[in-house]
């Protein structure tokens, strides 16, 4: 009668038990802020009963012209609003601003807006970059690397505010391309400057689904922030509402699965905000709060259902972290 061995019987054994703590070690979630912007220049005390609605455990502060939430912030005084994000809870405690947007002041004026967000306890700040744009090949490499070193004195005073300042890849940017963002991350290895990768402007230069997971795992825990935001048929000019929607998560035709297998595969623990730009700018993405709620937890599940897609990726981890037993003893 054929039976296992010994240690080999241990060996089963100890997979069976250990397999569920495995498991839940594996276990990976996406880290979800809600974009103010997503609801044009509607009230804080409008929006932040969504927050925790979307699935986000953090907002993502704009001001104009996308929003103007920052500007309502000023206005009411720093007090107020941290008394407003107390009075509303997440799943990991109290609300927090997990992000501050500013492309207007760029990477070289965030001195007091670093400030603003070490008072607060906010760990990302997303720009842009600067410098010429346009460029390939050698020059755009010594570009990225000039701009890197203006970079320093400012991610000195990130690292005393505890700040990661993300550069968002952009169209009308230095830092456009997956080289760009490559060589960026190679020559600043201070963990206070970051990625916040955006696919919509990558679409446009033909990087496909597989070229993004690519990118991902290249760049690796550089990513501050994902923007879940595909190109759909773009945001520069006004289309019928359903054409402009095509910017989400599973309305376009992006294929998100192999993106956040790679977001996974990296054990991604930065932010992602589910987006797309309106236009125009300053507006909600659809007319009440309600409504751009719906639309963002219908591009949630889209994102749960392509994270699900790669949960055999976890299942073979488990079998891999373990002997297999290959012979029977007679």
């Amino acid at each position: 009668m054929s039976m296992l061995s010994r240690r080999q019987f241990v060996g089963a054994t100890a997979v069976t038990a250990l397999a569920p703590a495995v498991a839940a070690k594996l276990k990976f979630r996406l880290n979800y802020t809600l974009s103010s912007s997503m609801y044009g220049t509607l009230s804080l005390k409008d929006i932040l009963p969504e927050v925790t609605k979307t699935g986000a455990d953090t907002i993502d502060i704009w001001p104009r012209v996308h929003g103007n939430q920052r500007e309502q912030i000023e206005e009411m005084g720093h007090d107020v609003f941290y008394k407003m994000l107390q009075s509303h809870k997440t799943a990991k405690g109290i609300l927090r601003m997990g992000c501050i947007t500013r492309y207007d002041l760029g990477p070289f004026g965030l001195q007091k807006e670093m400030a603003f967000a070490k008072k607060f306890g906010t760990k990302v700040i997303v720009c842009g970059g600067r410098g010429r744009r346009g460029l390939k090949g050698a020059e755009l490499k010594t570009e990225v690397k000039k701009f890197a070193e203006l970079m320093k004195p400012h991610l000195a005073v990130a690292k005393a505010a505890g700040v990661t300042i993300a550069i968002e890849n952009h169209s009308s940017n230095l830092i456009n391309t997956p080289d760009s963002l490559k060589w960026l991350a190679e020559f600043t290895p201070s963990k206070n400057l970051g990625i916040a990768l955006a696919p919509y402007h990558l679409e446009i230069l033909g990087v496909d689904a597989a070229d993004h997971a690519a990118l991902i795992k290249a760049l690796g825990n550089r990513i501050a922030m994902f923007y879940a935001w595909q190109h759909g048929m773009g945001c520069m000019k006004k289309l019928p509402k359903e054409q402009e929607l095509m910017q989400m998560p599973g309305r376009g035709k992006l294929d998100f699965t192999p993106i956040l297998g790679a977001l996974k595969q990296i054990n991604y623990n930065g932010l992602t905000s589910i987006f797309m730009h309106p236009v125009p700018r300053g507006i909600p993405i659809l007319p009440t709060a309600a409504q751009c709620t719906t639309e963002i937890n219908r591009a949630r599940a889209y994102l749960e259902k392509c994270l699900s897609a790669n949960s055999c990726a976890s299942t073979e981890s488990i079998c891999n972290a373990f002997p297999t037993p290959t012979s029977l003893s007679q």
